[in-house]
């Protein structure tokens, strides 16, 4: 089952990345600017990272499915699900990377009048969270989780400060 598990969320976020390519390269295509590129590619590299290390150590275990792993799952689930309602919210100004178009609108929705960065705060913590826990992989989780939120913090203060500058009434 948690083979299973393992391919569904690489799957999952393969198209999401899919999604987030084509909505880069329109974005792009109409004059949009990248902020942060060489943070961009440290948090997808340490994305992958983080799933590889969390894959890497449920192989070097024997444990069984309990109660935690449904606690992961359940976690994991909850973070997809708030993926699916960013990208649906944001539609082509959602990708993975920093990029504010010359067109852009600010996203006033309930979502995003609540929580500031749900991307960061609902989905992509709880994502990697519960997949550790999914997967027993608190090694990773331990050690993996607050690097991640090294270069992570980074790119909400990078945010913040383009969508100031863009958006005075942000």
């Amino acid at each position: 089952m948690l083979i299973l598990f393992i391919t569904l969320a690489v799957v999952f976020r393969v198209a999401t990345l899919l999604i987030s390519i084509r909505n880069e390269r329109k974005l792009k295509a109409a004059g949009g600017t990248e902020i942060g590129k060489t943070n961009s590619n440290i948090l997808a590299v340490a994305h992958v990272a983080f799933y590889l290390c969390a894959i890497i150590e449920y192989g070097f275990s024997d444990y069984t499915i309990d109660t935690i792993t449904w606690l992961g799952l359940a976690i994991y689930l909850v973070g997809a699900t708030f993926l699916i309602v960013v990208i649906a919210s944001l539609g082509r100004q959602w990708t993975v990377k920093l990029i504010i178009a010359r067109n852009h609108v600010l996203v006033t929705s309930l979502l995003f009048r609540l929580v500031r960065h749900p991307n960061y705060y609902l989905n992509i913590i709880p994502e990697l969270i519960g997949f550790a826990v999914t997967l027993h992989a608190f090694w990773t989780l331990a050690v993996g989780m607050p690097l991640y939120l090294i270069p992570l913090f980074v790119r909400i203060r990078q945010e913040e400060k383009a969508m100031r500058v863009h958006f005075p009434q942000y």
